[in-house]
C-alpha cells in the first residue's frame, strides 16, 4: 500500500485532538501532534507533511508565521481553526495561502473530511491495492487476486473488515471494536460470529498476517511492504 498521508496538528485542543487523531488514524493516516510552537518549526521542518492543522489555542498571528515560513509551493496545506469573532484573521490567512479557516468549536468529522479533500487534491489517498504474501487485493473492486492466478470476490462486509484492520496496523482489536466499525452483513450476528468472519476473511486472502490474540481479540501484522 502507498505510504500513509502525514498529518501535523499544532496546538489544537487536547479533546479535539485526541478524536481527530482517532479518526484520522482508523482512515490510514499518520498523525503527528505538537503543542509548542518550537516544537512545530522542528516538526516541519522534515518536509514530510502532507497537512497541517494549526489550534486556536496558539495566536493567529503565530499561526501565520509558521504558515508563511512552511506554506506555499511544495510545502503543506493549511487549515487554521479560528474563533468566530476573527473575521479578519481568518482573510489574512487565506490571503496568506492557508488552504482553509474552519471557526471553532467544531466539528471532527467534518474538520477530518476538510483535510481528506486536500488530501485527494494532492494525490495523497491512501492506495487502493494491497499486498499480502500470497495474493493483492483491489479493495476498490472488491478482488482477491491470488499468486496462482485465481482471482476471488469479497463481500462489502470482508472489504469494511480489511479495511478495519489496514487502518489499525498492530494494533489489538477486541470483538467489541469490529462489531462497531465494521458490522457483520446479516442483522443477527453475535460476538463469537467474529471469528468465524476472522476465518473466513484469512482463507480468502491466504494470510497470516490476522493473528488471534487469545482473549483480547485480533491483530493486523503488516507485511514487509507496510513498514513506515
Amino acid at each position: 500500500m502507498a505510504a500513509r498521508s502525514i498529518i501535523a496538528l499544532v496546538s489544537v485542543a487536547e479533546v479535539v485532538a485526541t478524536d481527530l487523531a482517532d479518526h484520522l488514524k482508523r482512515r490510514g493516516h499518520d498523525v503527528r501532534a505538537v503543542r509548542q510552537p518550537w516544537e512545530a518549526e522542528s516538526l516541519l521542518s522534515g518536509k514530510d507533511i502532507d497537512v497541517v492543522v494549526v489550534g486556536d489555542s496558539l495566536s493567529q498571528a503565530e499561526g501565520r508565521d509558521l504558515l508563511r515560513r512552511h506554506g506555499g509551493e511544495g510545502g503543506p496545506d493549511f487549515i487554521l481553526i479560528c474563533r468566530p469573532a476573527d473575521l479578519v484573521d481568518k482573510v489574512l490567512a487565506l490571503e496568506l495561502g492557508a488552504a482553509d479557516v474552519v471557526e471553532s468549536p467544531l466539528n471532527v468529522r467534518e474538520l477530518a473530511a476538510r483535510i481528506g479533500g486536500l488530501l485527494a487534491r494532492r494525490g495523497r489517498n491512501a492506495g487502493e491495492l494491497v499486498v499480502l504474501e500470497n495474493a493483492t487485493v483491489d479493495l476498490r473492486s472488491a478482488m482477491v487476486m491470488h499468486r496462482s492466478g485465481t482471482e476471488e470476490q469479497l463481500s462489502p462486509g470482508q472489504v469494511a473488515l480489511l479495511r478495519l484492520f489496514l487502518a489499525s496496523p498492530r494494533k489489538v482489536l477486541t470483538r467489541d471494536d469490529i462489531i462497531a466499525a465494521a458490522p457483520a452483513e446479516n442483522a443477527d450476528a453475535f460476538d463469537r460470529s467474529i471469528d468465524s468472519r476472522i476465518v473466513r476473511l484469512r482463507r480468502k486472502l491466504d494470510t497470516e498476517t490476522i493473528t488471534t490474540i487469545r482473549g483480547a481479540g485480533y491483530r493486523f501484522d503488516p507485511p514487509t511492504q507496510f513498514a513506515d
